[in-house]
């Protein structure tokens, strides 16, 4: 999970450097369209996978949705600090534990609701409206945390019918297509060295969900969550040495409210999981 933090600060880094040369949509286009050679090992298990009508239906949702919250992510960038993005990042897993309520039927305990209005509180801090004037750019966010959420869920329903490297793989395709209207739409020319950024966010971006499904298969998530939170610190440095940004109190105190809610989530999750789980009898 450190490596995956580290990972995911350097894709936010890179399409900081790219910035508004190359419009947000396009930007993620050319992103995904670079990283289609990482599809290839995933081209067997979706051909094996026999997809339903149904299955491609959700994917298809899913991928609508992912491609707006990378459209919103790519233009946030252009507009904000990298720490205020990656604070306001956070705030998906506490729209998945809401969504999941709402949609999968899952119990959402007087605990939960507790630490999402802390959340919210929490994001409030960062934003802080009526004490300064809101960018497009945190707007952007929010609607990317809800894209990234709502894709989320949909993985999450389908993980019991696929595999791992079906969702992955229909995620990337679905995305790249659903991305191609609109980076027509914006197309300006690029130069070969925003080309060789755009391909290293796609590496360090596939580099860093690898890592992160080792972590997950190594450790609970309830170690594994609060290491995350490490992005914000380097995301803050960075932004602060590389490009000049200055660290923001109220977003970096904002950003350890919305972590300390995320945390205490997992970790109910955890317990509830452990108490539904039947102990093993000794043979």
């Amino acid at each position: 999970m450190f490596v995956t933090g580290l990972c995911f600060v350097a894709v936010t880094a890179l399409v900081k450097t790219v910035g508004d040369a190359v419009p947000a949509a396009q930007a993620a286009f050319l992103r995904y369209v670079l990283g289609l050679v990482f599809l290839i090992p995933m081209i067997r298990p979706i051909l094996a996978a026999r997809l339903s009508r149904a299955d491609l239906g959700w994917f298809t949702v899913r991928g609508i949705v992912h491609t707006l919250a990378v459209i919103l992510w790519f233009f946030a960038m252009t507009r904000i600090s990298i720490a205020e993005v990656t604070a306001m990042n956070y705030l998906s897993p506490v729209y998945v534990t809401v969504g999941a309520a709402l949609f999968l039927g899952e119990t959402l305990a007087i605990r939960r609701i507790l630490a999402v209005l802390v959340a919210l509180i929490g994001a409030l801090i960062i934003l802080r409206p009526g004490f300064r004037e809101l960018d497009l750019g945190h707007i952007a966010m929010i609607g990317t945390a809800l894209g990234f959420a709502a894709g989320y869920l949909i993985a999450k329903r389908m993980s019991g019918q696929v595999s791992a490297a079906v969702i992955v793989g229909m995620l990337s395709i679905t995305v790249t297509i659903g991305l191609a209207p609109f980076a027509w739409a914006v197309w300006v020319p690029v130069s070969w060295e925003n080309l060789g950024l755009l391909f290293l966010v796609a590496c360090f971006a596939t580099a860093g969900h690898y890592a992160m499904t080792l972590a997950f298969a190594a450790a609970p998530v309830t170690v594994t969550q609060p290491v995350t939170f490490l992005q914000l610190l380097w995301a803050t440095l960075l932004g602060a040495f590389l490009f000049a940004e200055p660290v923001d109190i109220w977003v970096a105190a904002g950003g350890l409210i919305i972590m300390g809610s995320v945390s205490f989530i997992t970790w109910r999750e955890a317990v509830l999981k452990r108490k539904t789980t039947p102990a093993k009898t000794p043979v």
